[in-house]
């Protein structure tokens, strides 16, 4: 497993507390990855409070932040010159065996993909961010697709989102 052993408290202590934004600057990182993938450097990051990505024109933040709207959107989609930006979010509750194997499944997928990064929290092996980027073809043209996940194993919640970023 590549995952990144995170020194860090968890943080966000509920997926109600997860924020969205795409105007926030670099909050301090635990981890970091640079990915060159669609012509774009991609800049996968770990945060005490969830991740942030930057590609191109987008600087995607969920996370938990102070003084923000709780909650994610179930979509957005922003029209940026030459580009489309879809964001789409989803919380599931699972019992706790079903949980652990579902966390399994997400770090294999971390694992097995070319371009991701993935951190575990003390406390807990279950305690798990991860992000997969890939590149992806679509009806304007080329693209990337990530994905993150966010576990939060004191109640048994996953937070999984999808972001699609497409050249027009």
């Amino acid at each position: 497993m590549n995952a990144v052993s995170l020194d860090a408290p968890y943080r966000d202590t509920d997926a109600d507390q997860l924020c969205f934004s795409l105007d926030l600057t670099e909050r301090p990182a635990l981890a970091e990855r640079v990915v060159s993938l669609g012509g774009l450097d991609v800049r996968l990051r770990l945060l005490g409070a969830s991740h942030q990505v930057f590609a191109g024109p987008v600087g995607e933040t969920v996370a938990c932040l102070q003084g923000a709207v709780k909650g994610l959107p179930e979509t957005c989609i922003r029209h940026l010159p030459g580009w489309v930006y879809d964001f789409g979010a989803t919380t599931r509750r699972l019992v706790p065996e079903e949980f652990s194997a579902e966390v399994a499944q997400v770090l294999d997928q971390a694992d097995d993909a070319e371009h991701s990064l993935c951190g575990v929290f003390p406390g807990s092996p279950d305690a798990v961010t991860a992000v997969v980027v890939e590149t992806a073809e679509g009806p304007h043209g080329a693209g990337l697709v990530w994905r993150t996940w966010h576990t939060y194993p004191q109640n048994g919640q996953i937070v999984s989102t999808y972001s699609r970023l497409e050249a027009r």
